[in-house]
């Protein structure tokens, strides 16, 4: 008794797992973090991180170490007409020791930038400029994926919607089909008026084979793109439907990516401006060689200078207005490209804005038209019953009826389509 018990119970388990549902919001969650492109947001952070420490280490003190051997074949000396006036002037002999032709120094100098014109500040805060152009524009890239998930969900419920309404017209042509086998018994129908029912049935159920397919398709894709398990017995949850009102404001990461990469072209021409200014510093140097500082002391000796150095290199004055030139004018097709896109995404969302209000009438008219053909097809199978109509204008009215509710149906997937592709062109 027990073990029959247990069995029943272990077989439903497994409905409750088939039996999820998930939510769009959810979906578009998923597919973001399962995108591989997802990953670059650390890469981008990380090169940024290590880019600006070494701009940062710019004002540390640089160290440099220089050792040389030379043979020289000449080395300074006093004129010896010069000795003689100065051993006449002294009253004493005067010499000077004589200078070996091989020479050694190695020299320790250590560098400290005071000030560089506001090169390094500008080097940062074009890296920052450039990492956040960066995450932008893999912001738009990611954003490309809601468009692709929603047009995959609203596919699987408009699907399953079908499904539902071909099951109903397959119980529908059952139906009839057992009462057109009574009324060939009585005589009111022929053979071939069962034989019109069958294949009427036929092309339901290849029509869900094919819906099925489908379904198995859109699932799968869905499944790649949000890492989750969704299959046909998935339950979709059908969002709350958006609604818009007043001014539309258009928060599209494209925009945020023009902005920033405005930001860039900026840092660059602070860069190319504090590139140009002199730079000043202070410097050590301590060596040891063979002639020290005192060329004509022969010996190894010690010996150090200190003091405050000015460079200045002209060189990029020559192209820098040039370079600004070519800075403007990037500027300025950022700007046009701006609004090149407000331009067109103005046009999209008075198209997709009208779309919603032209479904929303529709849909008014469905439900009524719905109301009719039932009436005509429930007329239809009356006079078929007393011989008024043939089997194919019954068949004919099932159909349109069918199809009316098949209509109503893709209006209202269009609708939330329609609401969602809005939602997604201005990203409010």
């Amino acid at each position: 008794m027990f073990k029959r018990i247990i069995f029943p119970l272990f077989l439903l388990f497994p409905l409750a797992i088939f039996s999820q549902t998930i939510q769009l919001d959810s979906c578009q969650k998923k597919a973001r973090e399962h995108y591989p492109l997802l990953k670059r947001y650390d890469l981008i952070a990380k090169t940024a991180e290590y880019t600006l420490s070494n701009a940062n280490k710019a004002y540390l003190p640089q160290f440099s170490i220089l050792a040389k051997a030379t043979y020289q074949s000449d080395v300074t000396a006093i004129p010896e007409a010069l000795g003689q006036v100065l051993s006449q002037l002294s009253g004493q002999p005067f010499s000077l020791p004589a200078l070996s032709k091989d020479q050694y120094q190695a020299v320790v100098e250590v560098d400290q930038l005071v000030w560089d014109g506001g090169m390094v500040n500008a080097q940062k805060e074009a890296v920052k400029a450039s990492s956040e152009a960066e995450k932008q524009k893999l912001e738009v890239d990611l954003y490309a994926l809601k468009e692709r998930v929603n047009n995959l969900y609203f596919g699987i419920m408009l699907i399953k919607e079908q499904l539902k309404l071909n099951r109903i017209l397959q119980d529908e042509l059952a139906n009839n089909y057992n009462r057109m086998e009574a009324y060939l018994k009585n005589g009111v129908v022929q053979s071939s008026d069962l034989d019109a029912v069958k294949v009427e049935q036929i092309n339901a159920m290849q029509s869900e084979t094919d819906l099925r397919s489908t379904l198995k398709s859109y699932c799968q894709m869905l499944s790649i793109f949000t890492g989750m398990k969704v299959d046909e017995n998935t339950a979709l949850e059908k969002p709350l439907l958006p609604v818009f009102e007043g001014n539309l404001e258009n928060r599209r990461p494209e925009l945020s990516l023009l902005d920033a990469q405005k930001n860039l072209l900026e840092s660059q021409r602070k860069t190319i401006l504090a590139g140009n200014l002199p730079k000043i510093g202070l410097f050590v140097q301590g060596g040891y060689g063979r002639p020290g500082l005192n060329f004509f002391d022969n010996r190894f000796t010690p010996f150090y200078i200190a003091g405050v150095r000015l460079s200045w290199n002209f060189g990029g004055l020559y192209t820098q207005k040039n370079d600004l030139a070519k800075i403007d004018i990037n500027r300025k097709e950022v700007e046009t490209q701006k609004e090149t896109f407000l331009f067109n995404n103005s046009l999209l969302t008075t198209q997709q804005q009208n779309e919603i209000d032209k479904l929303t009438e529709t849909m008014k008219n469905d439900d009524a038209i719905i109301a009719l053909r039932s009436n005509i097809k429930k007329a239809a199978e009356s006079k078929l019953e007393n011989g008024v109509i043939v089997v194919s204008d019954l068949l004919r009215e099932i159909n349109a009826e069918n199809l009316a509710r098949q209509t109503r149906s893709l209006h209202e997937i269009q609708l939330y389509m329609a609401a969602y592709q809005l939602k997604n062109t201005i990203n409010n």
